[in-house]
């Protein structure tokens, strides 16, 4: 047994884990049992020397999870043949589960996609690779510098990620990243397995023959899922190159500032929890990728908002195809597991339920007014499928069990035969628990019974104290502690037939399963077609239900570059707030006037809250939704970079003044006119000089150079005066009030440059005592009074337009400052 463990495992990596079942439990041996026993909490135990552990086979779900969150690859050993006694038992790898590549949908999050990447560098291009084999989702793209592609990375949060082996240095430190074969990754090596795989005889029909860095990750990723996982992949879309120019970008710093998919205070405070009223796990998942990936596309985010109009038009219609939709299943994933031999009997009874629900989905959506193109274009993707409802419907059982071996899959009247062995063996059940009644009046022992196990078949067990009665026809067979156990002819005669037509039985229902699995793989293109219109519907229908639930206005989208909203909210915080109202605040981001924004303000008073509200609003406008405003016009952009508060990096060994410079670089040197930029206290992380300057400097860039439109909240006040010298700048800030010394906020966005700070106020409301209060009023009254001249008090800032830009005059020394204390 142990050469037949080790001829297994060596035909596996060193770092996979190998599950080999021992009758009921799968056991690890030496490396594997060590680094797998503190993972899953289990004894680490040793047999002649050898380490040890393991885990019931029942229960080895759970276990093989663990494994899999902690990165872990396991492969399956299990037992092919019957234990027989002197004969080893055959066995197989019959799977290899990895965490980009699970198969089993009890141990994936169903709102979520589970990717398998590969990334690797084919001259200056950095190419990408993403597979959801539980979907078939198949992507490729490619980038011009390594950053992209860490953007991309942490939008698409690969559960595992291959990089070539050659090719370390530069992909090395990405996160979940397995070193793989490096032949694989070449373009003429992955090409050609491309091609086998989806039977071309070129990629130019995939859009992706120039894309050779791109082509090799996707050549990689199916070498390693068909070579070393062992996994079918017929279920695979051919691959979808997603291009840069047709999605608005995000840096992974503004996904993470603006909380789209992901937040610290849980999904609910993201602006997918708000969005997602989906009713299908497809449609929660690819409402997600459309967060993570904004359109540019006018035409096509027209025709989304047409449908979402239409059926805010028609509510009756809305709610029809709403509850259509919740009878419908993850056919995505179900359809793939079928495909890959892995399904079961439940698999194949919620397709069935999912796809007798489409007909009434298609006549709803049908019966809409045709004012978008994308409705005729959906409908066409519906299919319907009444032969495979009916026969899946008349095969199956109402609750089939979970395993096959269960019996009890296929419904009595489909088969004759299976009816037949059935009734035999049911007949037989019957004949045997009349014998027992029969046997007890014959001998008098009322304590009679005729049992079964795995070992002796059916027996007659007879408790100690009536031995005396046991008839002479009766054959010992098992003596136990309290009971004797017989078996006699005519019982081991009806045992044969009884077991012979119940394994029989088991049999033909494997059988006949198999078959209706292949019926339904024949619909697989057509199915997964289905799959991917029932999710767009379904993504619609939930923002549709978002815009009438929460007033949602449909914006105005062009190519031009003003961003214009009246009463804008900010899409999360209107629905999490609970004990305070949220206030509206419009928004002109005018190109000629108005293209930088100056936003001053105390602490507390909503800055951060309001420019993160139009980055929303923009990702909400360019993924066709309706956004959170009575109207609002925007020109679409290209780039969404949100720079708003910092912390240091210490895996990289940077402070929080080099990440928010890092940042800001990344702002200055990606930026186009397109862009859409959000700004929050630029400079703050270092001396005050130092920092304003900065500030100043990156403000006058983005106006003078790049052009984009800026929201550039800050508490540098010198910063207002560019509004004296630039034409685009325009001054606003957050309204407060004092009132018997105290400020209340009123979060109203306002035309102006902010008097003070207030942060000494802002100070006392979180707590800080009473004598350190004020003593800092006292120091600032004595810096504010020697630090600007009367006269300059008087006649306020002042800013000369000429060739070189103005910049703040310094303040005197701050040692200074302090020379009279």
């Amino acid at each position: 047994m142990m050469a037949q463990y080790q001829s297994m495992r060596k035909s596996l990596p060193a770092d996979m884990i190998l599950f080999y079942r021992l009758g009921d439990f799968y056991e690890m041996f030496f490396e594997d049992a060590k680094a797998a026993s503190p993972i899953m909490n289990v004894a680490l135990t040793k047999r002649g020397g050898t380490p040890m552990c393991g885990v019931p086979y029942h229960a080895a779900q759970g276990y093989i999870a663990r494994l899999l969150k902690a990165g872990k690859r396991v492969a399956i050993a299990e037992q092919t043949s019957e234990a027989v006694a002197g004969k080893l038992v055959s066995r197989e790898i019959a799977r290899i589960l990895t965490p980009g590549s699970i198969d089993d949908i009890a141990l994936l999050d169903d709102q979520r996609p589970n990717y398998l990447a590969a990334v690797c560098r084919h001259g200056k291009s950095a190419g990408l690779a993403c597979v959801d084999h539980t979907t078939g989702e198949f992507t490729i793209a490619e980038f011009a510098d390594i950053g992209q592609l860490e953007d991309e990375l942490a939008r698409i949060s690969p559960s595992e990620l291959l990089i070539p082996d050659h090719q370390t240095a530069e992909f090395g430190k990405l996160v979940n990243c397995l070193v793989y074969e490096g032949y694989t990754f070449l373009p003429e090596h992955a090409s050609q397995l491309l091609k086998e795989q989806f039977n071309v005889h070129s990629l130019d029909g995939f859009g992706c023959a120039a894309l050779h860095a791109a082509s090799g990750a996707g050549g990689a990723i199916l070498h390693y899922l068909i070579h070393q996982l062992r996994r079918p992949c017929g279920h695979l879309h051919p691959p979808r190159v997603r291009e840069s120019a047709d999605h608005v970008l995000i840096d992974a710093s503004s996904q993470r500032n603006l909380d789209l998919v992901d937040s610290r205070s849980g999904k609910a405070h993201t602006l997918l929890g708000v969005l997602d009223r989906t009713a299908t796990p497809m449609g929660a998942r690819l409402l997600r990728d459309w967060i993570l990936h904004p359109l540019r596309d006018l035409t096509a985010l027209t025709a989304r908002q047409d449908l979402i109009a239409s059926f805010l038009a028609e509510p009756y219609l809305l709610s029809k195809c709403r509850e259509a939709l919740k009878g419908i299943r993850d056919i995505e994933r179900t359809t793939s597991r079928l495909s890959q031999g892995s399904g079961n009997a439940r698999d194949l009874q919620s397709l069935g339920v999912s796809i007798s629900h489409i007909p009434a989905l298609k006549e709803d959506l049908s019966s809409l007014p045709a004012a978008s193109s994308l409705q005729p274009h959906l409908c066409s993707r519906l299919h319907t499928f009444h032969e495979l409802t009916e026969m899946l419907a008349q095969a199956l059982t109402d609750e089939p069990p979970a395993h096959l071996r269960d019996g009890g899959v296929i419904r009595d009247g489909w088969s004759p035969e299976l009816d037949e062995l059935r009734n035999a063996s049911r007949g037989g059940k019957d004949w045997i628990a009349r014998l027992q009644e029969d046997e007890r009046k014959r001998t008098g022992i009322d304590s009679l019974k005729i049992k079964f196990n795995n070992v002796f078949g059916y027996f007659i067990e007879i408790t100690t104290t009536h031995l005396a009665k046991v008839p002479d026809d009766y054959t010992r067979k098992q003596t136990m502690s309290n009971a004797e156990r017989y078996i006699t002819p005519a019982l081991k005669e009806m045992e044969n037939k009884v077991l012979g037509a119940e394994e029989r039985s088991k049999q033909l229902e494997a059988e006949l399963f198999a078959q209706l699995r292949t019926q339904v793989i024949t619909h697989l293109p057509t199915l997964q077609e289905t799959a991917a219109a029932v999710a767009e519907i379904d993504v619609l229908c939930a923002l549709a239900e978002v815009a009438q639930y929460h007033r949602h206005c449909r914006p105005v989208l062009n190519q031009e570059k003003g961003f214009f909203v009246t009463n804008g909210r900010h899409p999360v915080l209107e629905q999490t707030l609970t004990d305070v109202k949220f206030v509206p605040n419009d928004t002109e981001l005018d190109p000629e006037t108005a293209r930088l924004q100056i936003l001053t303000g105390p602490n507390m008073a909503g800055k951060s809250t309001y420019i993160r509200q139009i980055a929303l609003i923009a990702v909400m406008a360019q993924i066709g939704a309706f956004v959170p405003a009575e109207a609002a016009t925007i020109g679409l952009v290209d780039r969404i970079f949100c720079r708003v508060g910092a912390s240091d990096d210490l895996s990289r060994g940077q402070s929080t003044f080099m990440v928010e410079m890092s940042e800001t670089a990344l702002i200055l040197n990606h930026a186009t006119d397109k862009s859409l930029v959000i700004l929050d206290e630029i400079g703050r992380g270092t001396a005050t000089f130092d920092g304003l300057s900065i500030a100043w400097a990156v403000a006058e860039h983005l106006h003078d150079q790049i052009g984009c439109r800026t929201l550039f909240a800050t508490h540098y006040h010198e910063l207002t005066d560019l509004s004296n010298t630039k034409a685009a700048v325009a001054n606003y800030n957050v309204a407060v009030r004092e009132w018997n010394e105290e400020i209340i906020f009123l979060h109203k966005i306002l035309p102006g440059a902010a008097d003070k700070s207030y942060g000494i106020q802002v100070a006392r409301l979180a707590g800080l005592p009473k004598p350190v209060v004020e003593r800092a009023k006292s120091i600032l009254s004595h810096l504010e009074l020697h630090s600007v001249k009367p006269e300059a008090k008087k006649q306020g800032p002042k800013a000369k337009n000429t060739d070189q830009p103005s910049l703040p005059k310094p303040n005197p020394p701050q040692m200074d400052l302090f020379a009279d204390f």
